[in-house]
């Protein structure tokens, strides 16, 4: 038998993100048998750091907080002490720092994960000369979206051969659909994610206040949450949208509303939209990135663009109007999210690539 192989995973943060959710994802569909695993978050511990616990996996956070940064040499020494045959890194942060100290430190194997063309790429040169710089200790990046691999081959000059797609995926045992879902009057939209300036939220709100029959519900934390409840009472909605902060049983969200709406400037593969379409719940979204990727307008979502204000109202008012529709989407992009996208078929080509890369590394765990 090959011996276990070790690996590290590293994250910004357990803070509310995407990223966190894939990443949990991803290691709840590990091959335990072959994968030796740990966590790392950079700072703090956040909404996460126990369901990373319960995974009965090594968790480690490696400074108290983000801007008295110990977790450069408590990840080196961790690195050091456990002998990772891969680390494996996840967002900004952790791709910038967590690569060069593997590869100084002789880590056979750098992996990173790319989860969106994120705008601060795009508007900050500094940003962007980090991410070509620190690419060069790569074995391997693996991105979200078609998108997000043609972003970093064109604009960031990876050779294409070290970039592989590797769409998120969701756990299928964990999301299964109400056998009815019940019809509400009045008519409630649901939005999930990081109040980030990347999420748009502010759009979402421009949204309801168009459509004065419906309520709206938003799950999430973030620094945007004091001026979109501020925007929420200056548009005269305050009564028809609820802030419903962090939510752990989000399965409940999905299976208590009538569509979901995402208003993004940018995605991935948002794994939002794909609990969603495992929940049979209507999505209306952006037509951009990993999204459009992963829909097709009017066969399994209702897909806007350009991304702006009256497209979303009408897209909500067409499957308000139209239930046969509604449900036809919900059911296409359900058969769809079984079929392509669990978190085991994400998994398993994450460890594919891990072992194309042991391989050609010549570590002892190939």
């Amino acid at each position: 038998m090959k011996p276990r192989v070790r690996v590290l995973h590293v994250i910004d943060s357990f803070d509310l993100g995407g990223g966190q959710t894939a990443l949990l994802n991803l290691l709840r569909a590990a091959n335990r048998d072959r994968y030796e695993i740990e966590v790392a978050c950079m700072h703090g511990r956040g909404v996460f750091w126990e369901e990373f616990e319960k995974l009965g996996v090594p968790v480690h956070s490696l400074s108290p907080r983000k801007w008295f940064p110990l977790y450069m040499p408590r990840l080196a020494s961790l690195i050091r002490s456990r002998r990772f045959d891969i680390v494996h890194s996840h967002l900004f942060g952790a791709n910038w720092i967590a690569k060069p100290i593997a590869a100084l430190l002789g880590v056979p194997v750098r992996i990173n994960h790319d989860q969106c063309n994120d705008a601060l790429r795009y508007d900050n040169r500094l940003a962007r000369a980090l991410d070509i710089f620190t690419n060069r200790w790569s074995s391997h990046v693996c991105a979200v979206s078609k998108s997000t691999r043609d972003f970093l081959i064109d604009r960031e000059g990876l050779e294409p051969e070290r970039v592989s797609v590797v769409y998120n995926g969701v756990d299928l045992a964990r999301w299964v659909p109400p056998e009815a879902r019940t019809a509400h009057r009045p008519c409630i939209v649901l939005g999930v994610g990081r109040l980030h300036p990347q999420k748009n939220f502010a759009l979402f709100l421009e949204v309801a206040q168009r459509l004065v029959d419906v309520e709206f519900r938003i799950a999430g934390t973030g620094p945007e949450e004091p001026m979109l409840r501020a925007l929420a009472v200056s548009l005269g909605i305050a009564d028809r949208v609820k802030f419903l902060g962090h939510v752990s049983d989000t399965r409940s969200l999905y299976t208590n509303a009538d569509a979901l709406l995402m208003t993004s400037r940018f995605e991935g593969t948002p794994l939002t939209v794909l609990e969603a379409m495992a929940m049979r719940l209507p999505i209306v979204a952006p037509n951009l990135d990993g999204i459009g990727e992963i829909l097709e307008n009017g066969e399994s979502a209702l897909l806007v663009n350009p991304p702006v204000c009256d497209g979303f109202v009408a897209a909500l008012a067409r499957l308000f109007a139209e239930p046969a529709l509604s449900e036809g989407l919900a059911a296409a992009a359900e058969a769809k999210v079984r079929a392509r996208f669990s978190a085991k078929a994400m998994a398993t080509q994450v460890e594919a690539i891990y072992e194309r890369c042991l391989e050609g590394s010549g570590s002892r765990a190939e």
